[in-house]
């Protein structure tokens, strides 16, 4: 289990450059599996979740190359697919949440997809069951091998119905989207999701031949055909990780400017943030965020009440942040309602920032109420552990502003988000070793 030292109370200042985003990284390289023809992807992430999928795509025989620093070329032409029963598949698929979206593009091109149930992050249940009713709506015949935990549909062909979704699911969406893109006839989804994410798989495919319409909204409509071919993709930067940096300017009182964010792609987060207080100016596609040295105040709703911060579907403010925004709220002036609603236990962290000095009441597992410090009292360090990536990344920041040294183990969690995180954060002046 590896270690992260942070010397915190240091401000920072410099540049901060976003690696590409880890969740589309994860639909967009399960989309390679559609064609047998070359495709060059662009901006992958260097991160554990991402390396492990690109790992498993080699395993099922996708040729990889890679052509630079987040560059490869992938060619599905001579897929294995009797590794999808193997042991080995049973245990590499298991390790990693995103592996669920192999399953519609295998079913799409092959006629018969498989999976273990995806483990991950605790952060309480994600049901698959939006992913597998759509497979069934186009015609895949489900099984589930209760023993191993292991899931799979088969299809002689699929074909294009209408399909109104439980709930607007990303993975759900894009495993769907793959799927319906090669069935018979025209396909429907009515309530998909429209993270930008989601948007750049459906570009991609159009490009690869498919024939989506309606990209941006909630109603996806889908014309099948027969073959996809190859084409090039540039992956956007990672939101959350913009988010984060932001986060982290404010709690340091620093000086940071966070290049090329891709702003038309960002949503509510500048605006979300700003309700906190803090000062963020747009310079072309750069984030500047100016020293806070009198700090930052929340601000309430129009008449007077407290200000609620909640997570929601996009164009809805991203659960992923939800964590950050929490720990900015600690240090700032006033008090926020955070409201946790899309998962079960991603505020089980706060018992750690209470430990540092924090002001949070732990009202349900959906709900804390922060009261900021105004930087008049500084959290302070100590030991703890990163339970997840988003709750990880929060602790660090955390430890980065807090007085003395604080040590942060099974950082493996923030590893598997965060690119080179430890080497980037040195180079704009941080104190944290890995030990």
């Amino acid at each position: 289990m590896g270690t992260f030292r942070i010397e915190g109370g240091h401000q920072l200042q410099g540049e901060i450059t976003p690696q590409g985003a880890k969740n589309e990284a994860l639909q967009i390289l399960c989309a390679v599996l559609l064609s047998e023809e070359k495709i060059t992807i662009n901006n992958i992430p260097d991160i554990v979740d991402v390396n492990k999928l690109i790992a498993l795509l080699e395993d099922l025989g996708v040729k990889i190359q890679k052509k630079g620093k987040g560059s490869y070329t992938f060619m599905a032409d001579d897929i294995n697919l009797e590794y999808l029963q193997s042991t080995q598949f049973k245990e590499d698929g298991r390790a990693l949440r995103g592996s669920i979206m192999l399953v519609g593009p295998l079913l799409a091109r092959f006629g018969k997809g498989y999976i273990p149930k995806p483990g991950g992050d605790k952060i309480g249940r994600r049901r698959l069951d939006t992913h597998f009713e759509g497979f069934i709506k186009l015609g895949a015949k489900f099984r589930y091998n209760k023993e191993e935990s292991f899931y799979g549909v088969e299809a002689e062909k699929l074909t294009g119905t209408h399909m109104l979704l439980d709930e607007a699911s990303v993975t759900g969406t894009a495993n769907i989207v793959m799927a319906a893109v090669m069935a018979e006839g025209t396909t429907t989804i009515y309530n998909a999701a429209c993270e930008p994410y989601l948007q750049q798989l459906c570009k991609m495919l159009n490009r690869m031949g498919a024939k989506i319409s309606g990209i941006g909204s909630n109603l996806l409509t889908i014309e099948g055909v027969k073959v996809l071919g190859g084409t090039e993709h540039t992956m956007l930067p990672d939101m959350i990780e913009i988010g984060s940096w932001i986060g982290l300017a404010a709690m340091t009182r620093s000086e940071l400017t966070i290049k090329n964010v891709s702003w038309d792609d960002l949503g509510q987060i500048p605006a979300v943030f700003r309700k906190l207080g803090i000062t963020i100016e747009r310079k072309n596609d750069d984030i500047y965020i100016p020293k806070h040295e009198k700090g930052y105040q929340i601000q309430n709703f129009i008449d007077g009440s407290i200000l609620t911060i909640a997570d929601a579907p996009w164009p809805g403010f991203t659960p992923d942040l939800l964590s950050i925004i929490l720990v900015v709220a600690t240090q700032a002036k006033g008090e926020v309602l955070i409201h946790q609603k899309m998962f079960e236990s991603r505020l089980f962290f706060v018992d750690k920032l209470i430990d540092m000095g924090a002001k949070i009441i732990l009202c349900d597992p959906h709900r804390a109420t922060v009261i900021g410090h105004d930087f008049k009292s500084t959290l302070k360090a100590t030991t703890m552990t990163s339970p997840d990536i988003r709750a990880g990344i929060s602790l660090l920041i955390a430890a980065l502003s807090a007085k003395g040294t604080s040590t942060i183990h099974n950082i493996e969690q923030i590893d598997r988000g965060y690119e080179n995180i430890d080497e980037r954060l040195r180079a704009i002046g941080a104190h944290i070793v890995r030990v």
